[in-house]
């Protein structure tokens, strides 16, 4: 496993981390043990990075992640996010930070991580997301600010809204952030136009989620396929939304399989290896459930950098589709 420097954190991380969303729940059934097992073959396999949030399971996965790490003699950099207060997701240009995350709440909610991770000080304390209406009077990162300085936190990000990544371009620029988490994939490209340069220019660690969209860039899903109503996919992919995906999907496997041998990787390889070609990106957080994720995931590391011939060709399918909110 390679390691990569989280921005001014001055962390090492492994560039493949461990996405702990579907331990908590929310895609599908998952069994403790199943959960357990992965986050401990993640780890064997040098995994020393993970992402999870209150609301993965109203906390579980949190808890989760502390049983585990209170058995190992482990050193891992734990990054967890803490949600607004219930409102419009995302945040409407009315809301007021000071409404959505008051300095109160703040407090409680982070006592609450710090309980469930089992840990005195969070490593890095994301807020889930944000509004560009805030970016003149950033309440909220003012109270983290203090959270830092009373040894609550180590680390400052937030994880950027999907309708307006580049909201968090002016709070990098003030020094407000060490990280950002950013959607960045084979579809979704924008952030190379701007977010990533000036996460390079002022030394923003970069996290990078959604590197399969939602799994569609594993190859696995095929056409008229559902999801439970339990799963978190049954909303992404409402609608017609799947069934376009995959057939741009196996346009990119057609053009895959004119420029690399088809032994030699998978189309989830290739998803990874395509995101840790950009030099701002600190780690991926790949979802991980199982053993056989934990092991494919992190492989992906030794494996040699993609050819520019395939970084250009895979350039050609970003997909402007928009944020999918709400019907087609």
């Amino acid at each position: 496993m390679k390691n990569r420097i989280l921005g001014n954190t001055g962390a090492n991380v492994s560039e493949i981390g461990f996405g702990a969303w579907a331990i908590g729940g929310g895609w599908g059934p998952q069994a403790n043990d199943d959960s357990i097992a992965a986050l401990n073959k993640a780890l064997d396999l040098g995994v020393n990075f993970i992402d999870t949030a209150e609301v993965y399971g109203n906390g579980k996965s949190e808890q989760i992640i502390g049983e585990v790490l209170r058995s190992r003699n482990s050193q891992v950099y734990v990054a967890t996010k803490t949600p607004p207060v219930p409102g419009k997701w995302p945040p409407s240009p009315y809301c007021k930070a000071e409404d959505r995350y008051p300095e109160a709440y703040l407090r409680k909610n982070i006592d609450e991580r710090r309980k469930n991770l089992g840990v005195d000080c969070i490593d890095l304390l994301q807020l889930h997301t944000w509004s560009r209406a805030w970016n003149r009077n950033p309440t909220p990162l003012d109270v983290l600010k203090k959270l830092q300085a009373e040894g609550k936190i180590k680390h400052i990000g937030i994880s950027t809204p999907e309708h307006d990544q580049n909201s968090l371009i002016e709070l990098m620029r003030k020094g407000y952030l060490d990280a950002v988490q950013v959607i960045y994939n084979i579809f979704e490209q924008e952030p190379v136009a701007e977010l990533l340069p000036a996460a390079i220019e002022h030394n923003v660690g970069v996290i990078i989620r959604v590197a399969f969209d939602e799994g569609s860039l594993t190859g696995k899903y095929a056409l008229g396929q559902e999801f439970p109503a339990d799963d978190f996919r049954s909303r992404y992919f409402q609608a017609d939304r799947l069934d376009r995906t995959v057939s741009r999907v196996e346009r990119i496997k057609e053009d895959l399989a004119k420029l690399m041998p088809a032994d030699s990787y998978t189309l989830a390889d290739v998803a990874l290896r395509f995101v840790l070609a950009h030099p701002a990106v600190s780690t991926i957080i790949p979802g991980i459930r199982n053993i056989h994720q934990a092991e494919a995931n992190t492989k992906v590391s030794d494996m040699p950098p993609l050819p520019d011939a395939v970084i250009h060709k895979l350039r050609d399918h970003y997909w402007h589709r928009g944020i999918w909110y709400g019907g087609k």
